[in-house]
């Protein structure tokens, strides 16, 4: 089969040219890989692009050189990766490999000139594709099938693809929930093979595990691949709680579609309390903002909740102007996606924080001098203003300080 999408062609900028003919010059094969392909024959534009050749970085390096091309990044070298930089674009190409040895986190290669087995130490069929630069796609393992088909298989035999590296079997799910078209629609091997290599999750890195699983908790079927995750025997080696509550992450999964949550938002919906959050940051490192949005809503969920009556989103506009911090304001509105309020949600996001018009300074001109005496009536003024709705300017609360 022939590739020749308008996604495709548009590939082709003046950077992409001038490497082609380097190659080309070479006789070095030169293709399209994985993801890349992979959302090409999805019709869609990929974000990134990995390229694959028979060159090897030894020959790469001496190619760019001699033509006066740039080469950053040479960290990857050792595993056959080379970046080059024309036309301000970078080009990451690999040189075609084999897994020597695997630990199932790290692997040891050796380079080759052969696509099949390159393609064969690929983790998923729908990401072990090549696309020649002339739109020919080579498919060695029914790669382009599966992707029709929207089903998910790993390459070869699922246990051994999974021991040679863990972290695959969050990638399975992950590519799950972007591609396949209903939940349950597992072969009952491959489940086998998760269940049973599920352990080895505990020597992967928090952070690995954390990238892959914002992913799935973001895609499709969340629900349905979180169960799997308990069913499994997963959940216990990535740091999520024992005792999910699953009844409430099913409910809170339906809330928030189309909603756009954080990662975070959608998970805490498993915690049943602060400790919960406590243990998934000792596992996977997250980052400071998203441990404090989870402790957030574990705190709040229950008790902070809309008003009866004219003004439902009173409690969390008075909850923010308490507050007094930056971040709250988002924080509110993960929370508001939580409690499934898109229609509050909408008038958070356009509702403005407003200013509290007086100053110390408005209060000196007023005669009251000692700072203890400034503060008290700062407060008092606020206290009026929040009674006001914020609605009161500052004449209105400074005539008001004459009362009290």
């Amino acid at each position: 089969m022939k590739l020749q999408s308008p996604q495709f062609q548009a590939l082709f900028t003046p950077g992409l040219r001038s490497v082609a003919e380097l190659f080309e010059k070479k006789n070095y094969e030169l293709r399209i890989a994985g993801g890349a392909v992979r959302d090409l024959l999805s019709g869609m534009t990929p974000q990134d692009i990995d390229f694959a050749t028979t060159a090897t970085p030894a020959e790469m390096k001496e190619m760019f050189t001699s033509a006066g091309v740039r080469l950053i990044n040479n960290k990857g070298e050792k595993h056959g990766t080379i970046t080059a930089r024309l036309h301000e674009q970078n080009f990451e190409i690999t040189t075609l490999r084999i897994d020597v040895v695997t630990d199932g986190r790290h692997a040891e290669v050796e380079f080759t000139t052969d696509w099949e087995k390159d393609a064969e130490r690929r983790d998923l069929t729908v990401n072990s594709m090549f696309l020649g630069l002339d739109g020919m796609l080579y498919d060695f393992f029914n790669g382009y099938e599966d992707l029709k088909n929207k089903k998910i298989r790993f390459v070869g035999k699922a246990s051994e693809r999974i021991q040679e590296d863990y972290l695959r079997i969050l990638r399975y799910f992950r590519f799950y929930g972007r591609i396949a078209e209903k939940p349950g629609d597992h072969e009952p091997s491959t489940l086998q093979a998760i269940k049973e290599n599920a352990k080895g999750l505990a020597g992967i890195s928090g952070e690995r595990i954390w990238v892959e699983l914002k992913k799935i908790l973001l895609g499709n079927h969340v629900n349905h691949l979180v169960r799997l995750m308990y069913e499994l025997d997963i959940a216990q080696y990535i740091g999520l709680p024992l005792d999910g509550n699953l009844e409430e992450f099913d409910r809170v999964t339906k809330n928030i579609q189309n909603l756009c949550p954080k990662p975070m938002t959608v998970l805490t919906s498993l915690f049943k309390v602060k400790d919960d959050v406590t243990n998934l940051d000792l596992r996977l490192k997250i980052s400071k903002e998203e441990k404090n949005l989870g402790l957030f809503l574990v705190k709040h969920r229950q008790e902070l909740t809309k008003a009866m009556g004219p003004e439902p989103l009173r409690p969390y506009q008075d909850f923010i102007m308490d507050s007094r911090e930056a971040s709250t304001n988002s924080k509110i509105c993960e929370l508001l996606k939580y409690q499934g309020e898109e229609h509050l949600l909408r008038e958070m996001q356009e509702w403005t924080v407003p200013s509290f018009p007086v100053s110390g300074h408005d209060l000196r001109k007023m005669g009251v001098s000692s700072g203890k005496e400034i503060g008290t009536a700062l407060q008092q003024l606020r206290d009026e203003w929040k009674k006001s709705g914020y609605h009161m300017d500052k004449e209105e609360l400074l005539s008001c300080l004459k009362k009290l």
